[in-house]
């Protein structure tokens, strides 16, 4: 009868690793500018290569601005720093940031909607005034904006990603066009849902279902539910996740670990 594939945006089509890193940089001086303002750019350099390291925790983008400022804490003298920061490493936020970002959160006095629409607001402007050196932040894992645009299969995205970026990036960079009803980004509602969606529309029976994920938590989400007991499930090993996770994912049986050449292959 023919494959749906329910893909993941970041970590499993594009790299964007480091356009969201320079985004929450930027976002970051307008919602803290008196931590930020004496940020030079060999300090901004070391935050987006330390970001690489611990983007394995991110699940939606505003996480990005916290970090960003967390690991400037890391470097600031302990006057400046906030509590929450003391004694902190780059190893210790990859181990810990669920237990750390609602304590973060309280003690900087966040709320979680308004770092949304900061971030996407940033980035809005970005594009806005140059939408090349967007686009350019960005890049597609090799073979992949091909996979897409001869997959036989039917593709949908399901993103924590707002549609608009995922959307820009697929037609500016790779060249491909989704239809929008086919990309479920920020706003659409929990993964675990969207694929119980996805699986109870009419054109969408008979076919065998596959989702790709870069997340392992996400993941053992989807396996907690009965409900999703039909989907094919796979790890994506060059997304953003550890080799700790993917040593673990080897371990369930209900997980496939996928190379990126495999993941090409199955879409074609």
């Amino acid at each position: 009868m023919g494959d749906l594939y329910a893909l993941d945006f970041d970590g499993v089509i594009c790299d964007s690793c480091g356009e969201s890193s320079l985004s929450a940089v930027k976002a970051a001086k307008v919602r803290w500018p008196g931590l930020f303002d004496s940020v030079d750019s060999a300090m901004e350099d070391w935050i987006v290569d330390q970001m690489y390291i611990v983007r394995p925790v991110v699940e939606t983008g505003y996480e990005n601005l916290l970090l960003v400022r967390l690991l400037l804490e890391l470097r600031i003298p302990p006057i400046r720093k906030s509590s929450v920061a003391e004694g902190l490493t780059v190893e210790g936020i990859l181990e810990s940031w669920s237990k750390i970002k609602p304590l973060i959160m309280e003690a900087w006095d966040e709320n979680r909607d308004a770092l949304v629409d900061l971030f996407g607001k940033v980035r809005d402007e970005w594009i806005e005034k140059d939408l090349a050196t967007w686009i350019g932040a960005n890049r597609f894992y090799p073979g992949v904006p091909d996979a897409l645009k001869f997959a036989s299969s039917r593709v949908y995205i399901v993103t924590t990603k707002q549609s608009r970026f995922a959307d820009a990036l697929l037609r500016e960079l790779a060249g491909v066009t989704i239809p929008p009803e086919r990309i479920y980004g920020l706003g659409t509602g929990p993964k675990v849902e969207v694929l119980k969606q996805l699986q109870k529309k009419p054109e969408n029976q008979g076919l065998t279902l596959h989702f790709v994920e870069d997340r392992l938590a996400t993941l053992k989400n989807v396996i907690k539910e009965p409900e999703l007991d039909g989907w094919n499930l796979y790890l994506g090993d060059w997304g953003y996740n550890t080799q700790k996770e993917r040593a673990e994912a080897a371990s369930i049986s209900r997980i496939h670990l996928l190379e990126l050449s495999d993941f090409s292959q199955k879409l074609k």
